[in-house]
């Protein structure tokens, strides 16, 4: 038995586009380039993002293949335990919440065929507009999907001790979201100028993006555009509320775009409007480009990077007339230095994180096999990563 997780397998049910997917392929292609057999067990090979998925990367789609809908992820499940029963896998890793429910299958197979598990939670625990009664399920289906889980790694160190409380064991520790690449050099940003405020995201209606457009309505420099980058079944409701208000002339719906680097390169201001996000990795990108955020107050990102930068703004979720004065004052104030910018999120680079969830792996593998009783004893000691 090796001491280090040598097969890794990660499951996803298809590849749409979502962050947590993204970050998954990057860091399975990293990892595989870092010299571990990385297997994706699929559902449906379907999706924008399947072509990430790197030639190093060994990918296996279930026969015949499971499109989402009612009940897919138990079938997802039950599929992957059948995988996993027959083939070699050190560590599995389950990218975000989305895929807990696959989870119970694992959980009992033999202890000599069952992989160490590693589940990343991806989207708050504690979720805007979930009532009481509500919260209670949802905490105790997480405590029996998650019941396998030899680690949980959250995004934000504020998720820790929730986590640990749901699920009744202390497993959980942080690894900063690899949003980054390893090559960024912060003193070649451009400053930002003119009057172009950029969002991005599906056009659907946990984005916000009407109190977005009721936000821009009430900015007062009517030399001010904005610009949506993304698709979705919003995009004719939008494009009739741009109307109604008056400012679909300087209203922009561009589409999907596969980097939007380079309209961050020509914004001012970027403008998160989400009721909800996992982390907020679009944030980490747009200060990494040096650029000003204006953000609800959505997610860990929010709080921890940008109530504290000079020219950046967290307003209350779903307030478009805090939103406008806040994309107002920001517009007229001078544009931050991007280096300050991106200095804050210089910890957001994929390759050190690529190695910390390695360490992660390799822990709990040899913990389960008594390969290391050392690390249970560490353990206590590394549970925050920053």
């Amino acid at each position: 038995m090796h001491r280090t997780a040598g097969t890794i397998a990660t499951v996803f049910h298809d590849f749409p586009l979502g962050g947590s997917e993204r970050i998954a392929i990057r860091l399975m292609n990293r990892w595989a380039g870092m010299g571990r057999k990385v297997v994706v067990f699929a559902g449906a090979l379907k999706g924008p993002l399947v072509e990430m998925i790197g030639r190093n990367v060994d990918v296996v789609e279930c026969t015949p293949v499971i499109p989402r809908g009612f009940g897919s992820r138990r079938k997802l499940g039950q599929a992957l335990a059948r995988y996993v029963e027959k083939n070699h896998v050190d560590t599995l890793f389950v990218p975000g919440n989305f895929h807990w429910p696959a989870l119970p299958d694992i959980a009992v197979l033999p202890k000599e065929r069952r992989p160490s598990v590693v589940a990343q939670i991806s989207t708050p625990l504690h979720r805007h507009g979930r009532g009481p009664v509500q919260q209670v399920v949802y905490n105790m289906l997480t405590r029996h999907r998650l019941a396998c889980a030899d680690a949980a790694i959250s995004l934000a160190p504020s998720v820790i001790s929730e986590a640990d409380q749901i699920l009744g064991r202390r497993i959980t520790q942080c690894i900063k979201l690899p949003a980054l690449e390893d090559v960024n050099d912060p003193s070649m940003l451009p400053r930002a100028e003119g009057n172009l405020i950029v969002a991005a995201g599906r056009l659907v209606r946990e984005k916000g993006f009407d109190v977005a457009l009721k936000a821009f309505a009430r900015i007062e420099n009517k030399d001010t555009k904005l610009v949506f980058l993304g698709e979705g079944p919003e995009r004719a409701a939008l494009t009739a509320l741009a109307k109604a208000l008056g400012v679909a002339a300087r209203v922009q719906f561009a589409g999907y775009v596969s980097d939007i680097t380079p309209w961050l390169a020509q914004a001012r201001v970027f403008l998160l409007s989400s009721y909800y996000e996992g982390y907020g990795a679009v944030i980490v990108e747009a200060l990494a480009a040096g650029r000003p955020v204006v953000s609800t107050d959505c997610g860990p990102a929010a709080s921890e990077l940008l109530r504290t930068l000079d020219g950046c703004a967290v307003t209350p979720v779903g307030d478009h007339a805090s939103m406008g004065d806040a994309l107002s004052r920001v517009l007229a104030s001078p544009a931050p230095a991007p280096r300050f910018l991106a200095d804050a999120v210089a910890g957001y680079r994929i390759g050190p994180i690529a190695e910390k969830y390695l360490n992660v792996f390799d822990r709990v593998h040899a913990q389960k096999w008594g390969l290391a009783p050392e690390a249970a004893e560490r353990f206590a000691e590394e549970m925050v990563y920053v």
